[in-house]
């Protein structure tokens, strides 16, 4: 076995892409407020905490709006996207990611899930992935977003692992800029393998088996 013992990845992006059912959702509550909301934008809310997002989205609102409408802004938009969940199947898992995950598991290593997305567990049953990870820190467990540590942090808490002793694979750069404040190596793929501080730079995410020499 290679350096790493651990592997952590985020969830979306990485290992299922849920893009469209996140701007479909965001984009039916802009819409609602009146505010523009484009590709650009919704870039800016990967990684990021559903209040958060929300923040960034009224960021264009001229007005304001108390806590309890901003939790039900919040809520809406999850409700929406929840029901567009349903729509995933365990065709939505790449082979690649499967077989890759697959031999990494074979070759003695554990696996976990470091998201800020408070549905993991509910995406991870429509992949099909229910059980399959060793450990899973998410949105429901965490109190600070990304590119803060936290989540990084717990995961490997919960492999009872150090941080050199896990890779994070992510692929957006506030994934990288948490996985670097937590000290963690990082392997990065899109976004985050052009941000210049990923560890590693991914073209495909076969390519996690060289990098764990697997």
């Amino acid at each position: 076995m290679g350096k790493y013992t651990g592997i952590i990845f985020d969830l979306d992006g990485v290992i299922c892409f849920t893009d469209k059912y996140h701007y479909a959702a965001w984009k039916t509550v802009a819409d609602k407020l009146g505010v523009e909301f484009n590709e650009t934008i919704n870039n800016r809310l990967r990684g990021v905490s559903r209040m958060d997002s929300l923040e960034i989205i009224l960021e264009r609102y001229d007005g304001s709006l108390s806590a309890e409408e901003k939790e039900a802004l919040a809520t809406e938009k999850n409700e929406l996207y929840k029901k567009l969940l349903g729509n995933m199947t365990p065709a939505d898992l790449s082979p690649e990611v499967k077989a890759t995950m697959d031999a990494l598991r074979a070759a003695g290593m554990k696996l976990a899930i470091g998201s800020s997305s408070r549905n993991t567990k509910a995406i991870l049953e429509r992949l099909g992935l229910a059980g399959y990870f060793d450990a899973i820190s998410d949105g429901t467990n965490i109190t600070r977003s990304k590119p803060d540590p936290q989540v990084f942090l717990m995961a490997a808490d919960f492999l009872h692992m150090a941080p050199e002793s896990c890779l994070v694979v992510e692929d957006a750069e506030a994934g990288i800029a948490a996985a670097c404040a937590g000290g963690f190596d990082s392997a990065g793929l899109g976004e985050a393998a052009q941000c210049g501080r990923a560890t590693y730079a991914m073209k495909t995410f076969a390519d996690l088996k060289a990098i764990c020499g697997v």
